[in-house]
């Protein structure tokens, strides 16, 4: 080693300094409580070494990392400025951005609305995406893992069209059980039956709007929740729809919701299809993707596990759930390989005795 650099290649001009003061902003927001941020930040740069002292941060290491960490270091300074409330998952969501050519104050600094004091925004690429295609279309269905936000945001955005008086009314529905709707066995009346089902729409709705009104706007009908077999044989006008569980419609109930829709409404549809209750027979939300692909008007927003805004592990269980099917399908499909190449063996060994 000389001069303080390692014996392995690395010169003094690959190495890189960066040093700026951050004014305007409250150093706790920019690096979290026991500085989180800026662990997450380390995390995201390892080669970088960050210091700082009172309002002046310092980079030093490989150059072009610390000019990354720079631009990184400067877009969370713009969101907080903007009064985002940034998290680890927001610092990780940035760099995934910076490193796509995004701008993270452009993607994550649109509130669609504010409820008692907490801006409702999208965090990632992927949904920024998907709330740009509810704006764009008319029917959007947003398919991904548990807690990418894709009933959450759908609900934020139905919200703000009654606000905006875009919209006269909201109605919300999802399969009020297994695909099949057999309430029968449940004790209590129906509305005991179904309520457990719509429980998480209802919450989301006190969590976005004053829970006081909730209640009116339910009984005037200005907010509709309700199971997907009440949806049938009605024309839904000047509405904003939401259809939630998706996955667990049949083919019959997706054709059925779909054709409700009427003049000055808007429709999101809302799924994850790795996660199937029905007993049989296909799911209405695969087989919407191969009808209705490509269909002007109708957009189709996939979500992943770089979409989840849950806890970190969330993200982590997702993927490992899906490269298990994804081994598991393999599988399948080499037993059936196999199983043909038997049969057609065996068909030929017939042939050549007779």
């Amino acid at each position: 080693m000389a001069d303080g650099y390692p014996d392995d290649g690395t010169s003094r001009a690959e190495q890189g300094h960066a040093e700026f003061e951050v004014d305007g902003v409250a150093m706790v927001r920019l690096l979290g409580p026991q500085d989180r941020l800026l662990t997450t930040l380390e995390h995201q740069y390892p080669d970088v070494t960050v210091l700082v002292r009172g309002n002046r941060v310092s980079l030093d290491g490989p150059a072009d990392e610390v000019e990354a960490a720079t631009r990184l270091v400067g877009e969370l300074v713009e969101l907080v400025r903007k009064g985002v409330d940034l998290d680890p998952a927001g610092v990780a969501t940035s760099r995934r951005i910076l490193d796509s050519g995004g701008a993270p104050t452009e993607v994550l600094s649109q509130a669609i609305l504010t409820a008692r004091g907490k801006a409702i925004r999208p965090k990632t690429l992927g949904q920024k995406a998907y709330v740009d295609a509810i704006d764009e279309n008319t029917i959007t269905f947003g398919i991904g893992p548990a807690g990418t936000g894709k009933t959450y945001l759908a609900m934020a955005k139905a919200v703000q069209a009654l606000q905006r008086k875009e919209v006269d009314r909201i109605i919300l529905s999802r399969p009020a059980i297994e695909a099949g709707e057999r309430l029968g066995f449940l004790p209590g009346t129906l509305t005991d039956k179904i309520d457990p089902y719509l429980r998480p729409l209802y919450d989301a709705l006190n969590e976005m709007m004053d829970p006081e009104l909730v209640p009116k706007l339910l009984a005037a009908g200005t907010v509709e929740v309700a199971p997907l077999a009440y949806m049938r044989g009605r024309t839904l006008n000047n509405s904003f729809v939401v259809l939630d569980e998706a996955q667990n419609t049949t083919p019959e109930q997706m054709k059925m919701f779909l054709t409700r829709l009427g003049f000055g409404t808007k429709m999101v549809v809302t799924g994850d299809i790795t996660q199937i209750d029905l007993p049989t027979g296909a799911s209405g939300l695969q087989l919407v993707t191969r009808v209705l692909d490509g269909m002007d008007d109708i957009h189709f927003a996939r979500l992943t596990s770089d979409d989840v805004v849950r806890h970190s592990l969330v993200g982590r269980i997702v993927d490992a759930y899906t490269k298990y099917d994804a081994e598991k399908q393999a599988r399948a499909h080499e037993r059936r390989e196999a199983h043909e190449f038997a049969n057609r063996a065996e068909r030929r060994r017939g042939m050549r005795k007779s």
